[in-house]
């Protein structure tokens, strides 16, 4: 079974990578390692708003 590690970018953008190869540049770990399932749902719950960071500054609406 693949594990596989959350990641964001510097625009709280999240996605899942496997956890065996190296994090692409602009990702860094964000999260928990686990099944893809896990992964997914850990983002779902965290991740409430689609907006990138930078839009979410220019709109006043950050939750930093």
């Amino acid at each position: 079974m693949t594990s596989y590690t959350v990641v964001v970018n510097d625009e709280e953008q999240y996605s899942i990578w496997p956890a065996d190869r190296e994090i692409p540049a602009g990702w860094r770990e964000g999260g928990p390692r686990g099944s893809k399932e896990e992964c997914l749902a850990h983002i779902e719950e965290v991740w409430t708003d689609m907006r990138p960071l930078s839009l979410r500054r220019r709109m006043g609406s950050t939750t930093e």
